[in-house]
């Protein structure tokens, strides 16, 4: 039995977005700047799909341009921003430790440009107290970026309640949307959001497609130079495959929402109660406000990546946190912010659903953490130290 469940790394693209995409590849290749024929059916699939994503968040069809994925996005937003309040003599952001690394290494590179950020420090749960955050606030304050879901341990922030703190203080705020797309209800009027990013193959779209949504009136700093696509905001000829794709898998996404997140909040909790049968071992984030697909444990005494591996020799995929970084050495610092040592971090498992996940792969990933968890401590000359008393137990 193969069961993926690496869905957080990316998705499954979905029939219906290969088909709406099927045409851009074939017969329908035209240029969108061209003004023949040809290019004009290509412009207007584009803004058909712009029109259609937009309806989709709440936002309005020019509010949205199109990526190349999620860090794209991230990037544009933050350095808009940036470049907006250095204008204003304004140069403090606030985010928080947890944020993708795109967010994060945008922020370091600005650091260096002369701006101070504060990274807010979660509690244990995974989820920034609105209280500290407004706190961190300063006249100076010029972007306030917070993720809508964490892709490691698929915690939801309180987004809102910091999107209308935001728009009293007149802060902008920019959330990375990227897994919470097509899982969690999203509409950026209500949340206050000013800005957002997106990457479609994280909801059964295409890989190398996204969006940032910017609120009118939010200035926008360029990253490509070249031509006028995207009404200047980003240059290069537009893929169009993969825009229409996006598109109808953010359409589909949504209109399954409402029967796909509770079933698999079902099974989520299922995996959750599984594993936490297991001696030494914790559960990641918060057990309720998370994404309905995402479980993260840690197990004390054991290495992540023998885990992954062992797990895939026996058909099962799964990743230790964000594929982004999964060349590093280093324990991730999501679970560092969250508290946990590094021996602990080190063992940890991100095990993310899908619409496809089924109640008998649920059962047999358990059955298999649990005796992967049990061979790799039978050798650990740790895990011997811990059960000998020699050391002590953190879990």
């Amino acid at each position: 039995m193969k069961i993926y469940a690496d869905n957080a790394a990316t998705t499954k693209l979905s029939a219906n977005a290969l088909r709406a995409m099927m045409p851009y590849l074939e017969e329908q290749y035209g240029n969108p700047s061209s003004l023949n024929s040809e290019g004009q059916r290509a412009k207007e699939a584009i803004e058909g799909a712009r029109e259609k994503i937009a309806s989709l968040i709440g936002a309005y069809p020019r509010e949205i341009t199109f990526t190349s994925g999620g860090s794209e996005a991230d990037n544009q937003a933050i350095l808009s921003a940036a470049r907006a309040g250095e204008k204003a003599g304004k140069k403090h952001i606030v985010s928080t430790a947890i944020e993708h690394h795109a967010v994060l290494h945008t922020l370091k590179k600005l650091e260096k440009e002369g701006f101070s950020v504060t990274l807010l420090d979660p509690h244990e749960n995974g989820i920034v107290r609105v209280p500290e955050l407004e706190a961190a606030l300063t006249p100076d304050t010029c972007l306030v970026t917070v993720m809508t879901a964490n892709n490691e341990i698929g915690t939801v922030q309180p987004i809102r309640e910091i999107g209308e703190i935001c728009r009293a203080k007149k802060i902008p705020f920019h959330t990375d949307a990227v897994q919470a797309v097509g899982h969690l209800p999203i509409d950026v009027g209500a949340d206050r959001v000013d800005m957002l990013s997106a990457s479609a193959h994280k909801f059964h779209g295409p890989k190398g497609t996204g969006f940032l949504y910017a609120r009118r009136g939010i200035p926008l700093t360029n990253l490509i130079e070249g031509g006028a696509q995207e009404r200047g905001r980003r240059a290069g000829t537009e893929n169009v495959a993969g825009i229409v794709g996006m598109a109808a898998a953010l359409e589909e996404s949504a209109a399954r929402m409402p029967e796909v997140a509770p079933r698999l909040a079902e099974l989520r909790d299922r995996l959750i109660r599984g594993l936490s049968e297991i001696p030494h071992s914790v559960l990641n984030g918060d057990p309720v406000k998370r994404l309905p697909g995402n479980v993260n444990f840690c197990f004390e005494g054991i290495e992540g990546e023998s885990l992954l591996l062992l797990l895939d020799d026996r058909g099962i995929s799964a990743s230790s946190g964000s594929a982004c970084t999964s060349g590093s050495l280093d324990p991730s610092h999501v679970l560092l912010a969250i508290g946990r040592v590094h021996d602990v971090a080190h063992g940890s498992l991100r095990l993310t659903l899908g619409e496809d996940t089924t109640t008998a792969e649920v059962d047999a990933i358990v059955t298999a953490v649990k005796e992967v968890v049990a061979h790799l401590r039978g050798f650990s000359p740790v895990w011997r130290d811990l059960a000998e008393g020699k050391s002590k137990f953190i879990l």
